[in-house]
């Protein structure tokens, strides 16, 4: 082995009296989910199925000043989603899917 100088540093990291070479002090975690859909815009109201309806919004600004109001996000058997709210309103005068036309069951609600 080869020997070296006084001014020179060895390639081997020092590590402290802890024994640990560093602390973490803080730590920010951030996370994303979305749902499991095609299309992820109500084609409804043309809002995100991850944010409120449009109705739901304006009557969490007209009564709740807490935060907008979950809207739970409807599957059909065609397995397009809406908001529940939106499709609740579209089936009493119509009965079928809004994007494929096929007659409309509910295969899976989510919140």
């Amino acid at each position: 082995m080869e020997k070296m100088d006084e001014g020179e540093k060895s390639n081997e990291t020092e590590v402290g009296d802890s024994g640990r070479m560093f602390t973490l002090k803080k730590w920010n975690a951030v996370a994303m989910w979305s749902w499991d859909v095609e299309c992820d815009t109500c084609a409804i109201c043309r809002v995100q199925v991850m944010d409120a309806c449009l109705r739901c919004q304006s009557e969490t600004t007209k009564v709740d000043t807490r935060g907008s109001k979950d809207c739970v996000v409807v599957w059909g058997e065609c397995n397009h989603s809406f908001h529940q709210c939106c499709m609740s309103l579209w089936i009493k005068q119509n009965n079928r899917c809004p994007l494929c036309q096929q007659q409309w069951s509910v295969q899976k609600l989510g919140k």
